[in-house]
C-alpha cells in the first residue's frame, strides 16, 4: 500500500498537536514544516509511533513499526509518502523559474537526464529540469541518503526500484518505492484541513 497526501505547510503548521509533540518542534525556519509534517502524520497514525532519525538525518518510524514514511516541502506545498512495503523517498518542487538551472543540470545530471531535457521542446525545458530533479531527489531519499549524493544518481537507468513522477498544477512531485507504484494526479489525496479532536 502507498499513500500520498499533500498539504499547505501554512494551514497545517497550525493543526492541533498533543503538546509533548509540539514541544519538540526545533524553533526557527524550519518549525512550520516540522509541524507540518507531524501533523499529517498524526492525520495518518494516532497515536503516531516513535519517530527514530537515521544516519544521515531521515525520520523514520521505530523498527517495531512495519511502516515506512518519506516527507518533502517546496515553498507552502508539503507532501507525505505512506507505505507498508518499505523505504521510499518522495520530492515535491514548486515549478519555478530558476536562473542558474542549466548549470546546476550540468554539475549533477547524467548524460541520459541532458538527453532528456533536450528532447523537450524549448518552453518545456524547465519543466523538464523539475521531473528529473524531483526523480533523483527520491531516489537519494529512498535509500536515506543527503543531497550532495544527487550527483551520483542517474534517473533514466533501470534499478531494482520503481520511480515515478506527476505533474499538476505547478506542482512536480516524484516518488521512489521498492514495488511497483505509478503515481497520478488521482492518486493524491489533498488535506486542506484537519481536525484531530
Amino acid at each position: 500500500m502507498y499513500r500520498i497526501v499533500l498539504g499547505k505547510v501554512s494551514t497545517l503548521s497550525a493543526g492541533a498537536l498533543p503538546p509533548a509533540l509540539i514541544e519538540r518542534a526545533p524553533q526557527g525556519a524550519q518549525r512550520a514544516r516540522w509541524l507540518a509534517g507531524r501533523v499529517l502524520l498524526f492525520h495518518a497514525f494516532s497515536p503516531l509511533p516513535e519517530i527514530v532519525y537515521g544516519e544521515q538525518g531521515k525520520p523514520a518510524f521505530a523498527q517495531e513499526h512495519a511502516l515506512w514514511f518519506n516527507l518533502s516541502h517546496s515553498g507552502d506545498d508539503i507532501a507525505l509518502l505512506l507505505s507498508d512495503e518499505g523505504e521510499v523517498g518522495c520530492d515535491i518542487e514548486v515549478i519555478r523559474p530558476r536562473a542558474n538551472w542549466r548549470a546546476l543540470a550540468n554539475a549533477v545530471f547524467s548524460l541520459g537526464e541532458h538527453a532528456e531535457i533536450d528532447a523537450e521542446h524549448p518552453e518545456q525545458q524547465l519543466a523538464a529540469f523539475w521531473r528529473i530533479w524531483t526523480r533523483k531527489e527520491a531516489m537519494v531519499k529512498q535509500r536515506g541518503g543527503s543531497a550532495w549524493q544527487i550527483v551520483s544518481v542517474d534517473s533514466t537507468l533501470t534499478s531494482g526500484l520503481s520511480v515515478s513522477h506527476c505533474q499538476f498544477d505547478s506542482l512536480s512531485l516524484a516518488v521512489c518505492t521498492p514495488t511497483p507504484f505509478t503515481l497520478t494526479a488521482d492518486a493524491v489525496q489533498r488535506l486542506e484541513t484537519v481536525s484531530l479532536a
